[in-house]
């Protein structure tokens, strides 16, 4: 296959802010490998679904493998998957710690290692990781230290690779969204968490895509996170 067009590959890609990450590389004219648990398979020529685990180690090399192998290149990296368990600190169980760590920090770290072994060899690429403005400004609403030690171990590492790697034309960026208008959240519950943000509305998908969108086409930005949380990270 004529391997001219970038690749982006992008992590828990079958719904919400994934599947609009996915849908938006792909309009940009870039092939793009998509792996989540639930990805279905595909017969777009310039897509490649791979159903794993990204929390599981193994899962983050096979996917840059394969990608390697199918499209002869990784460009981008957009690392998407993740979870978040609100709950007070002293509640939380050794499942969820080991959940939360295997999706959020596991899930980040191999498959971000592979895809920057690739990058090194062309000389080039980007790295994405979206992350969350409690890292920045904790709400007491909204008690959540399993991501803010998962996503802000992440946030940490962003600028960290940032400045490993600038002088091998890798930049590393990161986008930290506020409460972002997903399936998830029964429409019940959006006047609430809209009432979280500053500007008193949840974001929607297409903000963070459009984000992530801007630090693809921002060739001098690295070791950026970028907030898209309606003026939380400001303050209250």
């Amino acid at each position: 296959m004529n391997n001219d067009k970038k690749v982006a590959v992008i992590t828990g890609a079958s719904q919400g802010i994934g599947a609009g990450l996915r849908d938006a590389y792909l309009a940009r004219g870039f092939r793009v490998v998509a792996t989540s648990r639930s990805i279905q398979p595909t017969d777009n020529p310039d897509m490649l679904a791979i159903a794993g685990d990204i929390g599981d180690p193994a899962t983050g090399a096979k996917v840059i493998t394969e990608a390697l192998d199918k499209f002869g290149r990784v460009d981008t990296l957009i690392n998407n998957a993740g979870i978040f368990v609100a709950s007070p600190f002293t509640r939380y169980s050794a499942e969820q710690y080991a959940q939360v760590i295997a999706t959020n920090l596991n899930g980040f770290f191999f498959i971000t290692q592979a895809a920057i072994h690739a990058m090194e060899k062309q000389g080039a690429g980007h790295v994405v990781s979206i992350t969350t403005a409690l890292v920045r400004q904790s709400l007491s609403a909204v008690p959540s230290a399993l991501a803010a030690l998962s996503k802000g171990g992440i946030d940490a590492s962003t600028r960290s690779l940032a400045i490993e790697y600038a002088s091998r034309g890798i930049r590393v960026n990161a986008v930290a969204p506020g409460v972002i208008k997903t399936p998830m959240h029964p429409a019940d519950t959006h006047e609430a968490l809209g009432a979280l943000h500053p500007l008193g509305h949840m974001g929607e998908i297409g903000d963070v895509v459009e984000a992530v969108l801007y630090l693809e086409g921002a060739p001098f930005v690295t070791g950026e996170t970028l907030h898209v949380d309606g003026g939380q990270a400001a303050g209250h």
